[in-house]
């Protein structure tokens, strides 16, 4: 019989995580008020992860135990930890300042700022790349903010370089 790898055994506390959550959704108390219950958007979310765990759950299946086998070419101390994740602490880092500056520069202006320094730092710096960057950026968060604002009337920080009022 075969031994269980990692990839099965997350899977599955995924999968538990996931029904917890589901389990959860269901207590959440309804108010008197409004047409959709608010365990709605969680039950969906959760939905998804399910999917998303289940996958992966058959996937770790298939694959061969790699337990085993080194998982990477780290180089050994605080050098090799942060030349190995160079790409992961700049991004989160890139987000702390997005966060940062949130209430300064609004979701818009700083959502779009934050999706173009994310795409320049994982997908290059030609001026092509640049230019489609920016294009991207602005038009994925131009949608998002719209759908949030007038869509679904959430209102979303606006920061002070930019007001709608």
């Amino acid at each position: 019989m075969r031994t269980l790898n990692r990839d099965t055994i997350i899977a599955i506390l995924l999968l538990l995580f996931c029904g917890l959550l589901a389990w959860s959704s269901l207590h959440i108390r309804l108010p008197g008020y409004g047409t959709l219950k608010p365990s709605t958007w969680p039950q969906i979310i959760v939905a998804v992860l399910t999917l998303f765990s289940a996958i992966y759950f058959v996937q770790s299946l298939s694959y061969p135990d790699l337990d085993g086998a080194k998982a990477d070419d780290r180089k050994p101390g605080l050098s090799g930890f942060l030349a190995y994740f160079r790409n992961p602490i700049i991004c989160f880092a890139i987000y702390f300042v997005f966060l940062a500056t949130l209430p300064w520069a609004g979701a818009l202006i700083g959502g779009i700022v934050l999706v173009f320094a994310l795409l320049t730092v994982l997908g290059g710096w030609t001026p092509r790349d640049l230019v489609r960057h920016a294009i991207y950026a602005a038009v994925s968060m131009g949608f998002m903010w719209t759908l949030f604002t007038f869509g679904l009337r959430v209102i979303l920080p606006e920061g002070e370089i930019f007001s709608i009022r």
